[in-house]
């Protein structure tokens, strides 16, 4: 079985460097230089493409074997062997444990192939052999360009995996590595061609998706192979193959987003090079999406029956499918695009935003054109699809839904589409005033609407356990993060009050907003911000989902006072304030149409005064109606008591409470 496995390495191996070397030279990632510009050589030349390979190879074995070490293979309890509370067992099973410590030795090689790009790098900026660059330079790289600062941060976070692979025993502690393996893959995607395309929101947060879903899939079979017991690989194969269904999808999806973004027409596909091998590549997905669902079909069954060697077969040649994959990604990185990446002749309002300055605002523009986002778009989709998905679980196994929570949430993920992808999302960027009124909609409005659908009791309601009791599906994680310390923190009423109003008081009273608004992943930052921390606010206050803390309800009342005049001061303090907020930015991208800049934000100042209380005077109507329902409930709740007590002849609270006060105050007497 060993000697089996080498082969199979040896093979992928073989498959991708020749692929890549294929590749390269015929779609012009060796041989596409300039005329004119200087040649860095060839060990700059193969050694950058090599190294990017191998730092490719070494994320995607780190992510899909600490995923599925944490997600995908049962664990033991601490005692002889059983499974711990709720049927999961706490500690790393065997053949948990063996992953990732396997892990550790591939994110060490990902972090070391990560910081040789970087002299590999300035060499081919620069033109010159890699022999002649020093390490000034190179520092000067990592920490001042992009595409250094991307190497360096990937190869940071590569060492502190491959550092807490040899540390974690728990089952928590795995997960927690492997969502810093996944973080760890994504600086990529803020350099190369996606950072340097027209459309920003597209292609930055497409080509991270791309990145991840391609590394869970590929790296997920991987891990498939080198389990030893047949029994453990049924167990996580059944799990894995919905994860690869939806890894499929997004690799698909958005490396369609990416061509769009990067060939410019459809007929570019079959009229350059780079779309002739982005044709390759979408063959090759197609090809293994049919083998995936050969394993569903056929592989599956018989796996679960005992029998692996028809599923080992066929993952073998679906990973040499991905190993030639990747060789080609790494290739389609180097190859020209028809969209040129740095034109002659730039906008630099268009340079910075990633679209050309938009017209005058009207009714019909707030709406469209859209402005495409992948990020926004995939988290109303999935969200929306999530939740219909579980009301029609719930509802096909007899268990009824209230119509209004279903309307309260899909009426809030319309209205985050509305203002995300909507064409108001390109007002925010220019405008101050536009801006202040998608974070009023996104903190105020949403969050009630998101709140009012009880997402996280439908979840509990319709996730379903694993068929393996050793093994922690979806919903026994989530019960795990509501019953930790940190969601018991942050769901303290002062922490949710804070977290909700201090934050905008940091975010416009200083260079913050200036600078999350340069960057696309900054303002990507700034928006789940106001999501989440409205959600956390409302759900403390409105919420009817379990995990939160049971607070009285005079203190709801009082919490939801104070943050009302702590956003009225919010508002009044910037219509009286002269000074720009974020000014260095709004002066670069303000329109020629638009009124002056402190005009316009007084004028965003007065929306988040004026339309800001409109939410918050209807959730404090709320709160006092349920203060008023809960003393009537209690004091029903007392005379019920007394009735009992005067039909039985006992004596009620009431009763015994005044004993109780006239006994003390016969022993004060005394």
């Amino acid at each position: 079985m060993t000697a089996r496995r080498l082969a199979a390495g040896a093979c992928a191996g073989a498959a991708l460097l020749l692929t890549l070397v294929v590749a390269l030279r015929w779609g012009g990632g060796i041989t596409g230089r300039i005329a004119g510009l200087p040649d860095p050589g060839a060990w700059t030349t193969w050694g950058l493409p090599v190294t990017r390979a191998a730092v490719n190879v070494g994320a995607v074995l780190t992510v899909g074997w600490c995923v599925t070490a944490a997600f995908l293979l049962p664990g033991t309890d601490p005692g002889a062997g059983g499974t711990g509370r709720h049927g999961q067992g706490q500690l790393l099973g065997p053949a948990g444990y063996r992953l990732l410590r396997r892990a550790s030795w591939w994110a060490a090689g990902w972090a070391v192939a990560s910081l040789a790009m970087l002299p590999l790098t300035l060499s081919d900026l620069l033109g010159r052999p890699v022999s002649t660059v020093t390490f000034h330079a190179v520092r000067s790289l990592a920490w001042s360009v992009a595409q250094g600062q991307s190497a360096l941060v990937q190869a940071v976070l590569a060492a502190v995996v491959a550092v807490a692979c040899r540390i974690v025993l728990t089952r928590s502690g795995a997960g927690v590595v492997a969502v810093l393996a996944c973080v760890a893959t994504l600086p990529p995607a803020l350099t190369g061609h996606a950072a340097g395309a027209g459309n920003h929101q597209l292609a930055v947060t497409s080509l991270a998706a791309h990145i991840l879903g391609a590394a869970l899939w590929v790296g997920g079979l991987a891990a498939l192979l080198t389990l030893r017991s047949d029994r453990v690989l049924g167990v996580a194969a059944h799990a894995y193959s919905r994860l690869a269904l939806g890894c499929w999808a997004v690799v698909a999806v958005s490396g369609v987003a990416n061509a769009a973004v990067r060939l410019g027409g459809i007929d570019e596909l079959w009229q350059s090079r780079y779309g002739l091998l982005v044709l390759g590549k979408a063959l090759a997905l197609t090809a293994v999406g049919v083998v995936g669902a050969v394993h569903r079909v056929r592989t599956l069954p018989v796996l679960r029956a005992g029998t692996p060697g028809a599923f080992r077969r066929l993952a073998i040649g679906e990973v040499l499918v991905f190993a030639a994959t990747l060789g080609l990604a790494v290739a389609l990185s180097r190859t020209p695009t028809p969209v040129p990446t740095e034109p002659a002749v730039t906008d630099p309002v268009t340079d910075l935003l990633g679209f050309p300055a938009p017209a005058p605002l009207s009714a019909v523009r707030v709406f469209w054109p859209p402005l495409v986002d992948a990020y926004f778009l995939a988290a109303v989709v999935i969200g929306t699809a999530a939740y219909v998905a579980g009301v029609r679980r719930l509802r096909r196994d007899g268990h009824p839904w209230p119509v209004s929570r279903t309307a309260s949430w899909l009426a809030g993920m319309l209205l985050l589409a509305l203002f995300t992808v909507g064409g108001l999302a390109r007002y925010a960027y220019v405008l101050f005033s536009a801006h202040m009124a998608q974070h009023m909609v996104l903190g105020m409005v949403v969050p009630i609407l998101l709140v009012g659908g009880a997402p996280i009791t439908l979840a509990l309601r319709t996730l379903r356990k694993p068929a393996d009791p050793g093994v922690r599906g979806a919903r026994d994680w989530l019960l795990l993060v509501l019953r930790s310390r940190f969601v018991r923190l942050v769901s303290h009423p002062l922490v949710a009050l804070g977290v909700y109003v201090v934050s905008l008081y940091i975010l416009y009273f200083s260079n913050l907003l200036s600078f999350l608004m340069r960057y696309h992943l900054g303002h990507l930052w700034m928006l789940t911000h106001f999501v989440l921390a409205g959600f956390l606010f409302y759900w403390v206050l409105i919420g009817v989902d379990p995990g939160r803390r049971v607070v009285a309800p005079p203190l709801l009342v009082l919490l939801h006072f104070a943050g009302m005049v702590f956003h009225a001061f919010l508002g009044v303090a910037l219509m009286q304030s002269r000074a720009v907020i974020a000014a260095d930015w709004y002066g670069r991208v303000h329109p020629a149409w638009a009124d002056s800049l402190l005009a316009d934000q007084h004028l965003g100042a007065g929306l988040a005064w004026g339309f800001g209380e409109i939410p918050a005077a209807v959730i404090l109507i709320v709160l006092v109606v349920r203060w008023i329902r809960a003393d009537e409930r209690e004091q029903r709740r007392i005379d019920r008591a007394a009735a009992r007590a005067e039909a039985t002849g006992e004596e009620d609270d009431l009763a015994r409470y005044n004993a109780f006060l006239r006994r003390v105050a016969e022993a004060e007497r005394r």
